[in-house]
């Protein structure tokens, strides 16, 4: 679809305007529901649709570590790698879509009955009878399995290919207005009740079409009886080609008979030819088992059981896939010593060995070393992965019991950790900018004392070589020890004993230097960089006396 054909729905959300595709499948032909999805993927086609990488430029590495450490989260954002069992996935969803809608061709007579019928049942309260001669070729698919191996992130990634809300105003000459809804999502309310599901499914669907179903339906009020007939009525009036509904071992936590409730309301809906996509953990298995009717309707496009991924070339394709997004500045390049350091911490689980990964980069950035080393991916797995630990040996295990156990094989806190890390590298850079600071300030520092001294010897009528000479030569030995004056006082002094073209001091200017200890000139000139005026300087040397010192002197 162009983006010239998207429309936002006032109050709902974005829709595309339906353009008709001839269909290459008899049964899909003259039905606008089924003429307006996207034409049938390839298996290379799905591939190009669903794969998705981040955004990456190697000069990227030389940014500063606290701006690197937000570019290695669009690992979590962008990079999906989907593989065959995805393409099959996306291959069921496709047809389950298109062979439900094969008897709901809207422009058929049957259809309109259909929604006559629907209202008399809202009316009614009737949550049992439907029409036996109404052919229904909907189906109702399983996923089950442990949190972390991909099964919301797979059917997000293949919903994301089909424009989820369509809009019809005319077809093939005929005035046709519907908002068509090609799928909905939803998760199992959390106590499993067959009404909190149904209030949610009102929410949905007015946030999408900007309708107000949930004012009518959803208050609360209305009887479970009255509200699953408004479900199945307003999925006829609107099309819906796909229910998904997530988290299904919900279940489990049913009370009084709502997981068999549940499952009754999962059933009428595929009755009424509304296909269904149950996804949920291990959990949910002996909700769904319990079921024959379900398990038999289910075996429509077949049921898919998840297992962690084989050590095999799928393994390869996710980890080689993703091992060019290094922002650290001395990137690796993936060995076999990876690939099986990644597994064996992660237990064949892609969600883990992903997160292992980027955690792997964060503290290779925050700590400095700049480099993935296989001990770096030991040591955040042993640090970071402790809670998980019991989850990962049960998957190892095969074992379905053990897996069941935890409702959650992804309870690894990434966002707290990249927060802790970035802490310390802002703290790091803080403590850097300071250390620069102070080094600046004491060059500066040195630079000005130097300048100061040089002039000063300068107008002591040292010569300008010379007294850079013995500045820097005093600041070398006794910088740190001396201030200002004392640095001029003892480059001045140095200045009477250097030899041209030397730092250093001879036998020869040391033994000048004692004999020079009464020269006049040397006391009138040291006095003179003290501030003192001659008379004071030679007064203070003792060479001048105070006659009354003398006159008055005792003994």
């Amino acid at each position: 679809m162009g983006k010239q054909n998207k429309v936002i729905i006032p109050n709902g959300g974005e829709a595309v305007m339906a353009e008709y595709k001839e269909q290459k499948v008899m049964e899909y032909r003259d039905n606008p529901l089924i003429e307006a999805l996207p034409l049938i993927f390839s298996k290379e086609e799905a591939i190009d649709k669903l794969a998705s990488y981040p955004p990456f430029e190697i000069n990227e590495r030389n940014l500063d570590a606290h701006i690197r450490l937000h570019l290695v989260q669009r690992i979590f954002e962008y990079y999906y790698q989907p593989l065959s069992q995805v393409l099959d996935l996306e291959s069921r969803i496709s047809r389950m879509i298109r062979r439900g809608y094969v008897h709901r061709n809207p422009l058929k007579p049957e259809y309109a009955k259909e929604l006559q019928n629907g209202y008399k049942n809202i009316l009614n309260g009737n949550i049992e009878i439907y029409n036996d001669n109404f052919k229904t070729t909907s189906s109702t698919m399983t996923i089950i399995g442990p949190s972390g191996l991909g099964k919301s992130t797979n059917i997000s990634r293949i919903l994301k290919t089909i424009p989820q809300i369509i809009i019809h105003s005319r077809y093939k000459k005929t005035d046709f207005n519907m908002y068509q809804l090609s799928w909905i999502k939803m998760d199992c309310s959390f106590d499993g009740t067959v009404k909190g599901l149904c209030i949610d499914f009102f929410r949905i669907i007015d946030s999408l079409i900007g309708s107000s179903y949930h004012r009518k339906f959803g208050s609360g009020r209305q009887p479970i009886a009255s509200l699953q007939p408004a479900i199945l009525q307003i999925s006829r009036v609107h099309s819906i080609g796909l229910i998904i509904i997530d988290e299904v071992q919900s279940l489990s936590v049913a009370k009084s008979g709502g997981a068999e409730k549940m499952m009754n309301f999962f059933h009428y809906l595929s009755n009424m030819g509304i296909p269904l996509l149950l996804i949920g953990t291990p959990k949910a298995l002996p909700s769904l088992r319990g079921d024959f009717r379900q398990a038999r309707r289910g075996s429509g496009q077949g049921d898919m059981v998840l297992e962690r991924l084989k050590q095999d070339s799928n393994w390869d394709l996710i980890l080689e896939g993703m091992w060019d997004y290094q922002w650290v500045r001395k990137p690796t390049a993936i060995t076999q010593e990876f690939k099986d350091i990644l597994y064996d911490e992660s237990g064949g689980i892609t969600d883990i060995a992903i997160k292992l990964f980027v955690m792997a980069q964060v503290k290779a950035i925050s700590s400095g070393k700049e480099e993935i080393t296989p001990s770096l991916i030991r040591k955040v797995a042993r640090e970071n992965l402790q809670l998980i630990q019991p989850m990962i040996n049960a998957i190892r295990s095969g074992d379905i019991k053990a897996i069941s156990r935890y409702e959650d094989i992804t309870l690894i806190d990434v966002e707290g950790f990249i927060n802790q890390e970035f802490a310390t590298v802002s703290m790091n850079d803080k403590i850097k900018e300071i250390q620069k600071a102070k080094k600046k300030q004491e060059k500066d520092w040195k630079e000005n004392v130097r300048e100061q001294a040089i002039v000063k010897l300068i107008e002591l009528d040292v010569e300008p070589a010379k007294a850079k000479k013995c500045v820097d030569s005093v600041m070398e030995q006794q910088g740190k020890e001396l201030d200002i004056k004392g640095i001029i006082k003892e480059a001045f002094k140095l200045s009477f004993n250097i030899e041209e073209g030397s730092s250093k001091l001879t036998k020869r200017s040391k033994k000048m230097e004692l004999q020079n200890k009464q020269d006049l000139r040397l006391i009138v000139s040291e006095g003179k960089a003290n501030g003192l005026f001659a008379h004071e300087a030679l007064k203070e040397k003792g060479i001048i006396k105070v006659v009354e010192d003398d006159f008055f002197g005792v003994g």
